[in-house]
């Protein structure tokens, strides 16, 4: 029976976690966001997650997890998204001692939509537009333009007119 006891108990430690509620919040952002605007503002209708997690190797943590990318993650993840209201953050850690584990920081709530931010409807621009700013440096304008257009407007302000593509991103057609 001894033995039985010992075991659950080592096996309690050896497998430990911890998941502490750190802050209920009614709003919070990273954003710099102007306020004279937000009699435009929508609640949005889903809430949205967002996590920085770090890992344990050993016994060696692989850096610190931060609050500030978490909520920047949340925040980006709906488009038009300035801040989050009734929500909370969690800070979560788990560790199997000298071999694995990890530490993050999750952060939940309701995303507060900027309508103005958000181009047609989804935040998604055509591959190739011609986009004007006014003044504010908010989007006026969104014009759909051919391959051709982009490469002739683009030849004006690069020497170069190659199409080119990231590293990761598909092949432009």
């Amino acid at each position: 029976m001894k033995k039985i006891l010992i075991t659950a108990a080592a096996s309690c430690l050896l497998f430990s976690a911890c998941n502490q509620r750190m802050v209920d919040f009614t709003i919070i952002s990273t954003k710099n966001i102007d306020l004279s605007k937000s009699a435009g503002w929508q609640k949005g209708k889903t809430r949205a997650q967002g996590n920085d997690k770090v890992h344990i190797i050993v016994f060696i943590p692989t850096g610190l997890p931060d609050m500030k990318n978490a909520i920047d993650k949340a925040i980006e993840k709906i488009p038009g998204c300035v801040a989050l209201l009734d929500g909370v953050v969690y800070s979560k850690y788990w560790w199997v001692p000298y071999i694995y584990g990890q530490s993050s920081y999750v952060v939940e709530g309701t995303p507060l939509i900027d309508p103005s931010l958000v181009v047609n409807g989804a935040n998604e621009l055509p591959d190739y537009a011609n986009v004007i700013f006014d003044r504010k440096g908010q989007i006026s304008e969104v014009k759909e333009i051919s391959k051709e257009d982009y490469l002739t407007l683009k030849g004006k302000i690069s020497k170069s007119t190659e199409v080119r593509a990231f590293k990761n991103s598909e092949e432009l057609n």
